[in-house]
């Protein structure tokens, strides 16, 4: 896979058939120094086994490895679901001559199924011995119902010196971040402590992995982990103002590109549709506003149906508990729709239905009440989204 990858870092993937075979489904990003490490987790209260771990190991703000597996979420599976996840990492601290509180722990799949940790220990060996540049196997392994693998990287330039941003995501369905079902690594070789690093991934996860939406769901597994290897070289950013806003503008774009890949690989989705609220009276109002349109199951099946209902729209708003109720206008793909509450005719909505026949386009909702404003990137609702979580656990 040709991206730019960090210094420092190297990728595996093996079958483990954690699922069922035939498919790569366990991961491992190692870090052969160590690394700054910071990340988002889910606000989901029913929290997975290798959440909690996480939680627990960014508090020492170092990592050496990352070990994620897809087909089985460790999630609801009680005492022994942590047990498990522990025995994991232990063993692959070992494998890895690291300590174990610096392996962080990932997993995606189905809820409530015991992980066959045995079947997993026993690949360890070969997972780490297939150890390589290349992060697309990584990629791969922890997709589920996923149609591709969502990778992206950033070169960039500080002070002079190259330093490398690469993004790794997977995520489908089940998306609505308070932080998705989805699980992202964001590697770089800039050289950041932890706490400054928790502060560039904030910001990054808040513009991106936080404005999108699948289907209005938070997943028990959500995790966004940054890993800073330092072998760009040079001195430690944090006391640099300006390097620090290059490096977070770079994991900003990487994790934008990310979320908007998930959405756009939505499960069944042929639509990608950015939602914008501007003139609410703040930005918190306008991002009510926007994910309440963004994730109406009506306004997401007209989407589907290329059908300018505006009136779904409009319901949506005033739903939404964010709006006071004056005028508002809407336009769709570019299209003028409503205007000061009320429709514009058949004739724009025939304009819009045809700027709707695209793939992506905006619906622009602006009201009179202040200068908030926010966008949330959604997709379409079809019959195959509903076949796929039908079919999910058989």
């Amino acid at each position: 896979m040709d991206v730019p990858v960090p210094r420092g870092f190297r990728f595996a993937a093996v079958e483990a058939a954690v699922k069922k075979p035939g498919r790569l489904d366990l991961g491992l990003i190692a870090c052969d120094e160590g690394a700054s490490v910071a990340g988002t987790l889910t606000r989901n209260l029913v929290r997975a086994a290798p959440v909690e771990l996480c939680q627990e190991r960014l508090a020492g703000g170092a990592a050496r490895a990352v070990i994620a597996n897809s087909g089985n979420a460790n999630a609801c599976a009680g005492a022994e679901g942590l047990a498990a996840a522990q025995r994991l990492t232990a063993s692959l601290a070992a494998q890895l001559s690291v300590p174990e509180a610096q392996v962080f722990p990932c997993s995606t799949g189905v809820i409530g199924i015991p992980l066959p940790v045995e079947r997993m220990e026993r690949m360890l060996p070969a997972l780490v011995a297939a150890l390589g540049d290349d992060p697309e196997p990584f990629a791969r392994s922890i997709l589920t119902t996923d149609s591709f693998p969502k990778v992206v990287g950033r070169p960039l330039d500080v002070g002079g010196r190259e330093v490398r941003v690469l993004g790794v995501a997977k995520g489908a369905g089940m998306i609505r971040p308070d932080m998705a079902t989805m699980l992202a690594f964001v590697l770089t070789d800039a050289r950041v402590g932890p706490r400054t690093l928790q502060r560039i991934v904030f910001d990054a996860v808040e513009s991106s992995f936080n404005r999108i939406t699948v289907d209005g769901d938070t997943s028990t597994n959500d995790t966004v982990l940054a890993l800073a290897s330092g072998r760009a070289g040079g001195e430690p950013l944090d006391a640099d103002p300006a390097a620090l806003g290059t490096l977070g503008r770079a994991l900003g774009e990487v994790c934008r590109e990310l979320a908007r890949q998930m959405v756009r690989d939505g499960e069944g989705a042929t639509k990608l549709v950015d939602v914008t609220v501007r003139g609410a009276r703040d930005d918190g109002a306008a991002l009510r506003v926007a994910r309440t349109v963004a994730e109406s199951p009506l306004v997401k099946t007209a989407l589907h149906g290329e059908d300018p209902n505006w009136g779904r729209i409009a319901a949506a708003l005033g739903r939404s508990g964010a709006y006071g109720g004056g005028a508002f206008q809407i336009a769709i793909g570019g299209v003028p729709v409503a205007r000061a509450g009320l429709g514009l005719g058949a004739e724009s909505e025939a304009r819009a239905h045809e700027a709707m026949k695209g793939q992506e386009y905006e619906v622009i909702v602006e009201l009179e009440e202040g200068t908030g404003a926010a966008t949330v990137t959604t997709c379409d609702l079809t019959a195959e989204y509903v076949r796929i979580n039908a079919d999910y656990r058989s």
